[in-house]
């Protein structure tokens, strides 16, 4: 009956420093929704119309809005024209917000990447690519992957 007491508070002990189990990341409020990278009529001579039928989304699926300044989106190429930065820019609640990449007029519901020159302006490449939505911090907010020609975009 001795030895009760000593391996009770033993295994108090053990039981009190075994770490707790990891808390499961909470998933993003702010993601890439959908990337449309087949646009229609492509490939093409990147027209301005073509460049903007290739798109990426991004939602707020939080319960409040986000500002957006500074973070950015880009693909999988290091190239530093293939990085679009937010610019003064609030997501509500609940909303999505679509970057094309062509040129166009910014409204709140559609941001425009500005980009022109032929068939080099395409962001999104046709078969594989993954997109990169980090925050001004330039932490890894979300990705998207995709790898088909069988379809002209990925929801994500």
């Amino acid at each position: 009956m001795r030895l009760v007491a000593p391996v009770a508070a033993l295994v108090a002990a053990a039981v009190a420093l075994t770490p707790a189990a990891p808390a499961q990341a909470a998933a993003p409020t702010v993601k890439i929704s959908r990337i449309w990278y087949d646009s229609p009529g492509s490939p093409d001579f990147g027209a301005n119309s073509s460049l903007n039928g290739e798109y990426v989304q991004i939602k707020n699926t939080g319960r409040s809005a986000v500002k957006l300044s500074g973070w950015t989106v880009r693909d999988e190429t290091a190239r530093a024209d293939h990085v679009y930065t937010f610019g003064d820019v609030t997501l509500k609640a609940g909303k999505t917000v679509t970057l094309r990449t062509g040129r166009g007029r910014d409204t709140a519901t559609t941001l425009y990447w500005g980009r022109s020159g032929g068939t080099l302006a395409y962001i999104w490449n046709q078969v594989k690519d993954t997109g990169y939505l980090r925050d001004a911090r330039g932490r890894l907010v979300h990705k998207c992957s995709y790898n088909s020609s069988r379809t002209a975009y990925k929801d994500c």
